[in-house]
């Protein structure tokens, strides 16, 4: 601004003084060129000024309301990490979680799967052993009922001969004798 300031005052000197040589006679004051050059001067000076601290009042305005804007935009931006990092992190131990929540399902079906095993082997043991004592049970009832028709057939048989080879009042008590001591003896 001010080098057009000065090439605008130095065009105007150049052409009072090209003046003053076609016009000799008249003095410096007379011509109206002169007044005009100082008229434009002191306008200059008068504008220059206010002016000046105008567009300085501007543009530090301006300015001002750009710093502030970039301020915002930093906090903006540096908000926006932190929102971020906080997410990433809150993402980072949901998964954690989530693995955790896996692994201990994960144990808690092997866990399940060895009861159930365990459970599995302990009724077969049982049913085993039950069967077994049926088992036994019926080869002991087997054995008995072996034992008591063996007996049985035992006190007829010796009931028949005794009968055959004594005869008389005394086979008969000889014979109810033995037939009451014989169940005794056999069981």
């Amino acid at each position: 601004m001010l080098a057009r300031l000065t090439f605008a005052t130095a065009t105007l000197l150049g052409s009072t003084t090209t003046a003053l040589a076609a016009d000799d006679h008249a003095s410096f004051f007379e011509k109206p060129e002169t007044w005009v050059l100082i008229a434009f001067i002191i306008f200059v000076v008068a504008v220059y000024r206010p002016m000046s601290k105008a567009i300085t009042t501007k543009l530090d305005g301006r300015t001002d309301a750009i710093k502030s804007e970039l301020d915002e935009a930093q906090r903006l931006r540096e908000e926006a990490q932190h929102t971020l990092a906080e997410y990433q992190r809150k993402q980072r131990d949901a998964l954690a979680e989530a693995e955790g929540i896996v692994a201990e399902a994960r144990e808690e079906a092997r866990r399940i799967e060895e009861n159930v095993q365990a459970r599995t082997t302990d009724t077969l043991k049982r049913r085993e052993q039950q069967a077994l004592d049926m088992i036994a049970a019926a080869e002991a009832r087997a054995v008995a009922d072996v034992r008591a028709l063996a007996a049985d057939i035992a006190i007829d048989a010796t009931q028949r001969i005794l009968t055959e080879t004594v005869e008389g009042q005394k086979g008969d008590e000889l014979v109810d004798e033995a037939i009451r001591e014989v169940p005794g003896k056999l069981n």
